[in-house]
C-alpha cells in the first residue's frame, strides 16, 4: 500500500489547516488501523509519504533521516503525524511499513498551481504571446528539487528489504526560485525579471528558506540514484508546456 494520499500545498494549508491535517495526517492513521484490524499486518507492506517540509526551520544542513523535525506550515505538522504513526506502528506492531522523506520532486505532471509549474507555465505562455506577466512570493527560498520519476522508483525500492527503514530521498542539490526562473525563461530565450511581479498573498506566514537533502543511506542501501539534474529537469518542464500550450492553439 502506497499513501500517496495528502492536502500537499504546504501555502493552502494555512488556509485550510483543518482539512490539511484530517486528510495529510488522520489519513494515515486510517489507512494503519484498517490494516490491523483486518489482521493483515503480516502480509501487507506499506509505504508513507513522508516530506522535508517536517524538516522546516532546519536544525542541520544537509538534512537526514535523524535531523530533528521542525515544521513550519500546517502541511508540515501533519506529515510529522503520520510518519511518526508509520514509525509507531512498524514498533508496536511488527507492520513492515516505511516512510520516504522525500525532498521537490517536479515533472510535467506537477499540479499548476505548484510554483514550479506556475514558473515553466509562464514561461511557455509568455514566450508563445499569451501572457505577459506573473505573480510570485519569495524568490530566495532554497529548495532541494529532483525528478518525481526517480523519486517513485525509490518508493518502490523501499518496500522490497526485507526490513523495513525510513529514507531521505534527495538530490543533495539546492537551488533558489530565482535561479528556476532564470532557467526556466533561459529555454525560451528570456528573461525572467521582465515579467515577474513579487505578490505578498504567496509568502507563508512562516517560510522555510532551504531544504537539502542527504541520500546517502538510500544510496548505500537500495542502491538508488538520480537521473537528472536541475538544468534538464526545469527544461523538460518548459518544454512539455510549450508543446502542450500550442497544441491547444
Amino acid at each position: 500500500i502506497y499513501n500517496l494520499a495528502a492536502q500537499s500545498h504546504v501555502r493552502v494549508s494555512f488556509d485550510i489547516s483543518e482539512y490539511t491535517g484530517n486528510v495529510t495526517g488522520m489519513g494515515a492513521i486510517r489507512i494503519l488501523e484498517a490494516i490491523r484490524e483486518a489482521g493483515l499486518v503480516e502480509k501487507v507492506r506499506y509505504y508513507q509519504a513522508s516530506s522535508s517540509e517536517m524538516y522546516g526551520l532546519v536544525q542541520e544542513v544537509p538534512q537526514t533521516e535523524t535531523t530533528p523535525f521542525w515544521p513550519r506550515s500546517p502541511y508540515g505538522c501533519a506529515k510529522v503525524f503520520a510518519h511518526w504513526l508509520t514509525v509507531n506502528y512498524r514498533e508496536s506492531y511488527g507492520l513492515h511499513a516505511s516512510s520516504g522523506i522525500l525532498f521537490n520532486h517536479e515533472s510535467p505532471r506537477r499540479g499548476e498551481t505548484f510554483v514550479t509549474r506556475k514558473i515553466t507555465r509562464a514561461a511557455a505562455r509568455i514566450a508563445l504571446g499569451l501572457q505577459d506577466k506573473f505573480y510570485l512570493g519569495n524568490l530566495d527560498a532554497k529548495r532541494d528539487w529532483g525528478f518525481a520519476k526517480d523519486y517513485v522508483r525509490a518508493m518502490y525500492l523501499m518496500l522490497q528489504p526485507g526490513t523495513p527503514d525510513d529514507y531521505v530521498v534527495a538530490t543533495g542539490v539546492t537551488h533558489s526560485v530565482r535561479e528556476f526562473c532564470e532557467v526556466a525563461f533561459g529555454v525560451v530565450d528570456l528573461d525572467y525579471r521582465d515579467y515577474v511581479t513579487i505578490d505578498e498573498k504567496f509568502f507563508r506566514p512562516s517560510e522555510v528558506n532551504l531544504l537539502q537533502g542527504d541520500a546517502t543511506k538510500a544510496r548505500d542501501q537500495l542502491g538508488w540514484q538520480t537521473t537528472c539534474v536541475f538544468e534538464e529537469l526545469v527544461t523538460m518542464m518548459v518544454e512539455h508546456d510549450l508543446a502542450e500550450i500550442d497544441a491547444r492553439g
